[in-house]
Formats: C-alpha cells, sequence, structure tokens
C-alpha cells in the first residue's frame, strides 16, 4: 500500500517527503523538479511500542510502516498532457490514496513574502485545480471506454454489463465536475466493485489534506487553514497542519534539541508524527503486535483482517496452517503488567479463523503446515 504526495509545484511536497523519510538533503524547490517519483519507507510513530516496550524486555522494537510516494508538482491542463502532466497522473493513479499538500503559508523558506510573487495565495482554488485535474482524466478515460463498454455488454457476459453500468454510472457525475468517489461509494453490485479497480479512477481515491502553513502558524490555526478545514470538513475528510519548514529542520535534531524546539512552538509531538498516523488509517491500515524477548513489532494488516490473515502478514506458512491465536490487548499488558497476570485475570482469549482482528491486539499464533 502506497500513498502519494501530491500537490501544485512549490508548496512543499518535497521538503515535506524529505523530512518524512529523513532523506536528509533537502530537494530544490523547483517546479517539475521531481519528475520521477521518489519513493521512502516511512516509520509509524506508535506509543504503544513503548507500552510493550515496558512490561516485555527485549532486544529490538521494530514499529510498522508505510510506503509514500513524492509525485511531481500538477498544473492546471495536465489532464490535458500540459507541463509532462499525463506522466505525473499516471505516478497518481499507481498509489492507494493522496496527500494532497495545500500552500497555507505567505512566506518563503527565506522569510521574504511570496504573494508579491504568487499572487493571492488561495488553497480553494488550488484544491479546486488539482481535483479539476483528477476529474478531467477520469473523464477522458470514461469517455474513451464507454462506446466499447456498451457493445460488449450486449454479449451478456456479467463482467461486461457490469463495466459499462458503472461506466454510465460515472460519466454524468464527472461531467458535472464532480469526483468518481461518491458514485463509487454507493456501488453494491459485487462485479460493479470489482470493474471499478480495473477502471484506476484518480478522484475515487481518498485523500487526506495536508495545510502547510507558515512558521509563525505551527499549529494551523490560521485563516488559510481554517478554510482548508471547513471544505474538508463537507467532503468527510482529514485534514493535518504542517509546517514543512519546522519539520524538516526537527528532523535535522537530537532528542534533546527536538523536545526544548517542540515546547517552544507549543507543539506535543512533531507534525510529521500525526501526519504519518492520519495516512496510515487514510490507507485502511490498522497494527497487532508480536513481542518476546529478540523482538517487539507491530505488524501492519487491513481494518477487518482475520486472524489467519493477520498471522500470514508474518509468514504465509502461518496463514496456511493456522490453528488458533493466543491474544491480549496492550490495554491489557497495561493494566496487569505480564503476561501470566493477564492470563490470571482470564483476560488472555483464544480465537480460532473466524476472528477479525482489533487495532493493538497483541499476538501468538499456532500454526501446524
Amino acid at each position: 500500500m502506497e500513498a502519494g504526495i501530491v500537490g501544485l509545484p512549490n508548496v512543499g511536497k518535497s521538503t515535506l517527503f524529505n523530512a518524512l523519510t529523513n532523506a536528509g538533503v533537502l530537494a530544490a524547490n523547483y517546479p517539475f523538479a521531481t519528475i520521477e517519483p521518489n519513493v521512502g519507507v516511512v516509520p509509524i510513530p506508535d506509543p504503544r511500542l513503548d507500552i510493550i516496550r515496558k512490561h516485555i524486555e527485549t532486544q529490538k522494537i521494530v514499529p510498522a510502516s508505510l510506503r509514500l510516494v513524492d509525485i511531481a508538482g500538477i498544473v492546471k491542463g495536465a489532464s490535458e498532457g500540459e507541463g509532462l502532466g499525463n506522466k505525473f497522473l499516471s505516478h497518481i493513479r499507481e498509489v492507494d490514496a493522496i496527500l494532497h499538500v495545500v500552500r497555507c503559508f505567505t512566506k518563503a523558506p527565506g522569510g521574504e513574502d511570496i504573494t508579491h510573487v504568487e499572487g493571492t495565495i488561495d488553497p480553494i482554488r488550488d484544491i479546486e485545480t488539482i481535483e479539476t485535474e483528477l476529474i478531467l482524466a477520469d473523464l477522458q478515460t470514461v469517455d474513451s471506454a464507454l462506446s466499447k463498454a456498451e457493445r460488449a455488454a450486449k454479449s451478456g457476459e456479467k463482467e461486461a454489463i457490469a463495466r459499462a453500468s458503472v461506466l454510465k454510472k460515472l460519466a454524468p457525475v464527472l461531467n458535472e465536475a464532480k469526483p468518481a468517489r461518491g458514485v463509487i461509494a454507493k456501488l453494491t453490485d459485487p462485479e460493479e466493485k470489482k470493474v471499478v479497480k480495473s477502471l484506476g479512477m484518480l478522484s475515487s481515491k481518498p485523500v487526506l489534506y495536508v495545510a502547510n502553513v507558515d512558521e509563525s502558524d505551527p499549529l494551523g490555526e490560521g485563516e488559510m487553514a481554517k478554510l482548508v478545514r471547513k471544505r474538508a470538513a463537507e467532503e468527510h475528510m482529514e485534514v493535518v497542519p504542517v509546517c514543512a519548514k519546522i519539520e524538516s529542520e526537527l528532523a535535522d535534531l537530537g532528542e534533546a534539541d527536538r523536545l526544548e524546539m517542540l515546547q517552544s512552538l507549543g507543539m506535543k509531538e512533531p507534525a510529521l508524527h500525526a501526519l504519518a498516523r492520519a495516512a496510515y488509517k487514510l490507507l485502511g491500515l490498522q497494527s497487532f503486535y508480536t513481542a518476546g524477548p529478540k523482538e517487539v513489532r507491530a505488524w501492519t494488516i487491513h481494518t477487518g483482517s482475520t486472524a489467519p490473515q493477520a498471522a500470514g502478514a508474518i509468514h504465509t506458512d502461518f496463514e496456511r496452517g493456522f490453528i488458533r491465536a493466543e491474544i491480549y490487548s496492550v490495554a491489557d499488558l497495561e493494566k496487569y503488567g505480564t503476561e501470566k497476570a493477564i492470563k490470571e485475570h482470564g483476560k488472555l482469549r483464544v480465537e480460532g479463523k473466524d476472528y477479525v482482528m482489533h487495532d493493538a491486539d497483541i499476538c501468538h499464533f499456532l500454526f501446524n503446515v
């Protein structure tokens, strides 16, 4: 599962990407600096790992992680090939979710006011520019496929009928400049849901807005960030305010200096921690844990996964030969202190193949192959 960092040129995407992946040297901030997307792996900050480590002595802690793709700035006309637009849109097609970086800052990294160069800073206009390009690209896909799909549907084959049906539902919505996600969310037919995946609709992807704010507004309480929050609430989406410049500085500091800087800014943690967790959630992911003397590890699964599927995240043999799982929660460990005490209080559960995993389960899997 991958999330793509998307936005207009010069909104701070590469600075954000480098801070998230702690890449060190920042990419040059020029339009189309990132022609081929950079890919990084970002650890998910997880305070529950510290709770487990407090009660279970171990040699190593391994957090969950997600893959991020830094996609070049998209400009108006990208859907028609402007500024290598088709290439960049194809990169978006390959990711599972979008982190849409929105400019809510008025000062360049050096402190100079950028409004005299950029004109009016308008985050809603910028959001709509990107969304329009995604919708137009989807409309091209639907228009080019619809007549062929309608002809194929006359064969009576189930998949062909479903494909034509989905395309006919999408066309009028996209023509009204509305994203595909509204239509797709209402689909109930299994065949139509299967078809949707093959269409690769850009405007169907889940979106998290990242409000890139000024250094003077690290908590995102300014007017522009409020506009983004209002827009996100209307779309039932989330916003994480981030000052990419501050985050890049925090990423280069030692622990003591980082804590001191956070305190001076009135922040409890780097905003990137909240962003990584929000991106993880956006992708429909959750964590379970294995804990022992060699390592405590967070494993990534899709929300709604069963115990055998979780076992398969560790090794395919574990899923194939799954017998049962012994499970307790991080909250149980924090309350009772040891696995022995958890057992004595009847909180260690034995679960079978139908068990749906909960976030923060700690597991021992029994299997036989």
